[in-house]
């Protein structure tokens, strides 16, 4: 049995992106898939479960495959339970940690293992077995980057009491409406990695306990890596020693965490991701400008809050001022905040390299909204009649959006076109 302590500072992560998914090569004498049994004080079920899973391999699973128990600082014979399978079952390993936590566990020893595709189920087995294969078998085959066991697919059977159904559903909801998580069960102790995704992703992952399932998926789920979901069947275990009070609290202080670090862009996900062309949806399309698709989403975020943030600085330069005057300052702060946004967010340049030229540039592509917009109170004042407040503002809404395309265009050729050599986040990735 090998006795580990937690890893210290993870190794430097690469800075290239991940190399093209391919299908994992079995190699004489190399296990393909390994199983992490995370365990703490589990005497009464360890063997029984470790055994019931090795013959499960054995007989279902083509490829060479290992198990290994990973001790949370167990303080009853789970270590000597497990010592003695390590002895007894050739495909058996025991891992011994001194510290508990299970993301500690998952992290130590997938970072030691040298299989290609990494997995780890819960010690009651409550996930039926059945759902292993199907599991791990888009990792094997290329096809997928980490895969999940769900509790809450459509055609999953699941028996557990209202009170673990609503906290799972809940938590599920909070994970959707905070991190924006499309997968559908974060908790589910049923889940599979690469190995090279491993390597860069879990230098990312803080949490060492319940929540490093969630922070890992949601990094993943960031970086555009690929998440295979499973419906499975699983009966809940009665003796479970989870505390879901003190388990809810910390996860909850995780999704704060984990939300506060994205919004700021702290994390470095662009070393976890895929490069184009992996996905056949990534490819470059022949006539279609490299990144227009991306930019023109960008374009249309900004320039919606934008066009709000101008409405409602004209209508409260309106109370004290005429309409020109109101129309002019509201436009005047609009496109200085626009022309930042559309800097950073929808052309990706960094830093403050050509800045000042690009606010320049910008103010006059605001020269010409105010012409447009300016021009129109005129026509409108010209009408015979005085002109409601609201009728000022849609004719103002319709000058915008005529100048909307004329504006894009002068941003992408003109105010920040690729090849004016600042630096941008796709230089930046070319250059890694």
């Amino acid at each position: 049995m090998r006795i580990d302590t937690p890893l210290g500072a993870p190794p430097e992560t690469p800075l290239q992106t991940l190399p093209v998914r391919g299908p994992v090569v079995a190699e004489r004498g190399r296990a393909v898939l390994d199983v992490v049994i995370p365990v703490y004080n589990e005497e009464a079920d360890l063997e029984r479960c470790v055994r019931r899973l090795h013959d499960h391999l054995a007989r279902t699973f083509p490829y060479a495959f290992r198990i290994t128990i990973a001790d949370n600082a167990s303080t009853d014979r789970t270590p000597e339970l497990a010592a003695h399978l390590d002895e007894t079952i050739e495909e058996v390993t025991a891992v011994r940690l001194e510290q508990k936590g299970r993301g500690r566990a998952l992290r130590t020893v997938w970072s030691l293992s040298e299989a290609p595709v990494l997995a780890y189920m819960d010690v009651d087995l409550s996930t039926d077995l059945k759902a292993l294969l199907p599991l791990v078998a888009p990792l094997i085959s290329g096809h997928s980057d980490l895969a999940i066991g769900s509790r809450l697919a459509r055609s999953s059977r699941v028996v557990r009491g209202p009170k673990r159904e609503f906290i799972s559903r809940a938590y599920n909801l909070i994970l959707r409406g905070s991190l924006a998580a499309r997968f559908s069960d974060a908790q589910c102790g049923f889940k599979a990695i690469r190995k090279d995704v491993a390597e860069r992703l879990l230098p990312l992952v803080e949490d060492t306990g319940w929540f490093f399932d969630t922070e890992m998926l949601v990094l993943a789920e960031r970086a555009g890596l690929r998440i295979h979901e499973v419906p499975v069947d699983w009966v809940d275990d009665p003796n479970s020693t989870v505390h879901i009070l003190k388990t809810a609290t910390e996860d909850l202080k995780g999704v704060w965490r984990v939300g506060r670090a994205l919004a700021t862009g702290a994390l470095p996900l662009d070393r976890v991701r895929r490069p184009f062309g992996d996905d056949p949806r990534d490819r470059e399309l022949s006539g279609v400008p490299k990144g227009l698709a991306r930019q023109l989403v960008g374009f249309c975020v900004v320039g919606a809050l934008s066009t709000l943030v101008y409405l409602l600085l004209y209508s409260l330069f309106r109370l004290g001022t005429g309409p020109q005057v109101a129309n002019a300052l509201a436009l005047l702060l609009s496109a200085l905040g626009n022309t930042a946004a559309n800097r950073r967010l929808t052309f990706g340049v960094r830093g403050r390299d050509r800045a000042v030229r690009h606010q320049a540039q910008g103010l006059v592509v605001f020269g010409i909204g105010l012409v447009l917009t300016s021009g129109s109170l005129a026509a409108l004042d010209a009408v015979p009649g005085t002109a409601s407040h609201g009728t000022e503002l849609a004719v103002l809404v319709a000058a915008n959006l005529a100048a909307t395309v004329l504006r894009f265009l002068l941003f992408r050729a003109w105010v920040f076109p690729s090849d004016s050599g600042a630096i941008t986040d796709d230089s930046r990735n070319d250059n890694r």
